[in-house]
């Protein structure tokens, strides 16, 4: 990518309506923003940079984070909230940060559900759903399959709860040895695939909200084998957003 208008033209002309991303380069931050107005494209915030062990000064720069993507007025800012290795209080004191700045900033905070972030397993994610019910989550649930080395077969009752609390999705798909299949199109992938969409077409259903978003997210190197091209990602994500398009005949405008 040489520039973002070249970005945002490539992906308009693939039938992308918005972009999720992290905070640009301060740099960039006039021309991201332009560019967003240009092409009508709508804009999700990402947070994952902080990763600090000490609990002061990761909650420190959290906050700091999380105020300045606010700022650029977002649909809504998806956050990597807390650690797997923090306490339940820890991690309870990283989302009443986030619930004071979204009350502050009037932009919402979703959670994902991320490996290493306190959200990083089924298991673990209930508790905090059942003590806080307006906690909103990024349902990713590739992450899920990878923690429990399975199809989370075992363990519905927790992902419905979670799909009851989902307000975005990340349209990824994990399979029981990793995050990420190498092609979901594939024969050898459609059971994981079919449990994905079963989760997706719950959470379409159940959503009460006024727009539900989703971001096919398939990443690259590590999570894209490393013998595969790099186009493979780019044609992997253009298959999961036609696939869901035609799937919820959703809005083309």
């Amino acid at each position: 990518m040489n520039s973002w208008d070249e970005f945002f033209s490539g992906i308009i002309s693939h039938g992308y309506q918005g972009v999720e991303t992290d905070l640009p380069a301060e740099g960039e931050k006039n021309e991201f923003m332009e560019g967003l107005e240009k092409y009508g494209l709508k804009f999700i915030a990402q947070h994952w940079e902080t990763t600090a062990i000490n609990l002061k000064s990761h909650q420190q720069e959290y906050e700091e984070r999380l105020h300045k993507l606010a700022a650029l007025k977002p649909l809504f800012i998806n956050s990597h909230t807390g650690r797997d290795f923090f306490s339940w209080e820890q991690n309870c004191s990283l989302l009443d940060s986030a619930q004071k700045i979204e009350k502050e900033t009037g932009v919402r905070i979703v959670h994902e559900t991320h490996r290493g972030r306190f959200a990083y397993a089924a298991h673990v994610t209930a508790p905090f759903l059942n003590q806080r019910p307006e906690l909103q989550l990024t349902l990713d649930v590739s992450h899920w399959c990878a923690v429990a080395e399975s199809l989370l077969q075992d363990q519905p009752e927790v992902v419905n709860l979670a799909i009851k609390h989902t307000a975005h999705i990340h349209a990824r798909v994990g399979f029981a040895q990793g995050p990420q299949v190498a092609d979901p199109s594939l024969p050898e992938y459609a059971e994981a695939l079919a449990f994905h969409l079963n989760c997706w077409d719950k959470v379409v259903e159940n959503y009460k909200g006024d727009i539900l978003t989703i971001t096919p997210e398939f990443g690259p190197i590590p999570y894209m084998p490393h013998h595969l091209p790099q186009e493979r990602q780019w044609q992997n994500n253009l298959y999961i957003m036609n696939l869901l398009k035609n799937r919820y005949q959703l809005n083309q405008s």
